[in-house]
C-alpha cells in the first residue's frame, strides 16, 4: 500500500473515530520490543540537560512595542532539551529569526513539555488561550517522536493533533507544525528496530500533513531528522544523549521552519508561487503529505481542497540568537 494511502486511511480513522491503524505487522512486534530495550539503554545512558527557559522578549533593536507574538508546543524537541545555553534552543533561534526579517520585536512563551506526546497538547493549548492578551499571533508544534516510541494509536496521535490545530486556528492563530521526525535515524537503533522506526515515523508524518493542512496550518517535513546534515554528521547534529540534537542540529532545525514561520505571517520574502525549478508542485494532499515525509524541509500548506502547495523554499542564514528580556506584560505584572 502507498504511504499516501496509509496517511489517508490514519487521517480518515481519525476524523471518523476509527481504531488503530497499525503500522507494524504482529510478527515484527516481539523483534521491535527487544531492539527497543536495547536502543533505550542505549540512548539514555547520558541523560541530556533540561531545557533552557528562553521565554522573553526578542528584537530589542526594534524597540519593544507592538510586538508579535510566537508560540511553541509539543515535546523535548520543541522544548530544546539537550543544549545548556538559551540561544541554541529552537525558541531563541525563531524568535530572533522572525524579529530580523520583520522587522519588528517578538515576545516567545514556550510551553513545550519533555516527554510530550499529542495527548499532551490539550493543556498546552489550554495555556496558551488562557493569557490575559488573547491568543500568540503564531504557533510552532513539534510533536510526533514519543507518540511512536510510546505506541500511541497513530489515529488518536493524529486526532489529538488535529484538534489542537483547530483550536488555535478558531483563535485567531496562524499554525506550523514540525511533523514527526523520522527515528530511523537515530544512531543507537538497529536493524530491523531502525528500519520499522522510520516507515513508523513517516507515515506519521505524513497523516499529520493531511490533519494540519485541513484544519488549516502549514508543515515542515522534519524527516531525517532536518535534513542529510543529520545523516551524514550524526556526531555533530545529535547531543551527548544521541537522541536529541546539539546546538548545530537545533540550528538546523529552526533554518527549515523560519521560512514558513515567516511566511504564515506575510512577512517572508518569498510567495507561495510554484517554482517548478525548485521541485515544487500542487498535489492532491495525501500525495503531497507523502512526499513531504520523504523530503526534510518539505513546507505542505494549502490550495484550493483537496490540493496542497508542495514548496522547497530558500533557507537563509540565522541571526545570533539574544539573550531575552522579560516581555511587556511579564513586566507590568
Amino acid at each position: 500500500m502507498s504511504r499516501a494511502r496509509v496517511a489517508r486511511r490514519i487521517a480518515a480513522g481519525a476524523a471518523y473515530g476509527g481504531g488503530s491503524i497499525g503500522l507494524i505487522g504482529v510478527a515484527a512486534v516481539g523483534v521491535l520490543l527487544a531492539e527497543a530495550q536495547l536502543a533505550k539503554r542505549t540512548v539514555y545512558g547520558a541523560p541530556a540537560p533540561l531545557p533552557p527557559v528562553a521565554d522573553g522578549l526578542y528584537g530589542r533593536a526594534f524597540g519593544t512595542e507592538d510586538p508579535l507574538r510566537l508560540a511553541l508546543l509539543g515535546d523535548s524537541t520543541a522544548a530544546g532539551q539537550g543544549v545548556r545555553r538559551t540561544g541554541q534552543t529552537p525558541g531563541a533561534l525563531l524568535a530572533s529569526g522572525l524579529a530580523a526579517v520583520a522587522e519588528r520585536p517578538v515576545v516567545l512563551r514556550n510551553v513545550a513539555l519533555s516527554g510530550a506526546r499529542s495527548d499532551d497538547l490539550e493543556r498546552q493549548v489550554s495555556l496558551l488561550l488562557a493569557q490575559p492578551l488573547g491568543p500568540p499571533d503564531v504557533c510552532v508544534i513539534m510533536i510526533g517522536a514519543n507518540d511512536v516510541t510510546h505506541r500511541l494509536a497513530p489515529t488518536e496521535s493524529v486526532r489529538l493533533l488535529a484538534s489542537a490545530v483547530r483550536r488555535l486556528r478558531t483563535a485567531g492563530a496562524e499554525v506550523v507544525v514540525g511533523t514527526c521526525p523520522d527515528l530511523g535515524t537515530i544512531e543507537p537503533v538497529y536493524q530491523p528496530l531502525r528500519w520499522l522506526a522510520r516507515r513508523a515515523s513517516r507515515q506519521l508524518a505524513a497523516a499529520q500533513t493531511i490533519v494540519v493542512v485541513e484544519q488549516g496550518g502549514r508543515t515542515v517535513s522534519l524527516g531525517d531528522l532536518l535534513g542529510p546534515e543529520f545523516a551524514a554528521n550524526p556526531r555533530e547534529m545529535f547531543g551527548i544523549d544521541s537522541f536529541h540534537p546539539s546546538a548545530e542540529g537545533y540550528a538546523t532545525a529552526a533554518m527549515a521552519i523560519l521560512p514558513t514561520l515567516c511566511a504564515a505571517l506575510g512577512v517572508w520574502p518569498e510567495t507561495d508561487r510554484l517554482e517548478p525549478a525548485r521541485h515544487e508542485n500542487m498535489l492532491p494532499v495525501a500525495k503531497a503529505a507523502a512526499e513531504a515525509a520523504s523530503e526534510a524541509g518539505t513546507e505542505v500548506t494549502a490550495a484550493r481542497a483537496p490540493w496542497a502547495l508542495l514548496k522547497h523554499r530558500r533557507r537563509r542564514r540565522l541571526p545570533a540568537a539574544e539573550t531575552p528580556t522579560p516581555a511587556p506584560e511579564d513586566a507590568q505584572a
